[in-house]
């Protein structure tokens, strides 16, 4: 697991053609506006979770964040230990990202 700032993450994914973005917050947070191109899986679900992230392909690079970069950082080292090659923690989070903003229907 790498963390990264919004500039490190941004340069990262314009170059990488091998990216999921993974939301890792509960639905109430995902309503209030998600990062363009990226998929929830809410890490609170537990074992759930566990079981979601595990039918991900483990080669891609995920880009994983949450609200305040704390949840997302548990996620990509609970997935790097399940064998996952690259991951990559939003520092600030949602709470701190001042790019391009999208809504779920």
């Amino acid at each position: 697991m790498k963390n990264v700032t919004q500039e490190e993450w941004e340069q990262l994914l314009s170059t990488d053609d091998n990216a999921y973005i993974l939301d890792v917050r509960t639905q109430n947070e995902v309503d209030e506006g998600i990062l363009p191109n990226s998929h929830n899986i809410d890490i609170y679900e537990g074992q759930g979770f566990i079981d979601k992230v595990n039918e991900l392909d483990k080669s891609k690079s995920y880009y994983i964040y949450c609200r305040s970069g704390n949840r997302s950082g548990q996620a990509a080292q609970l997935m790097d230990q399940l064998g996952f090659e690259t991951t990559y923690n939003l520092l600030g989070g949602f709470m701190e990202w001042d790019g391009e903003v999208t809504y779920q229907e």
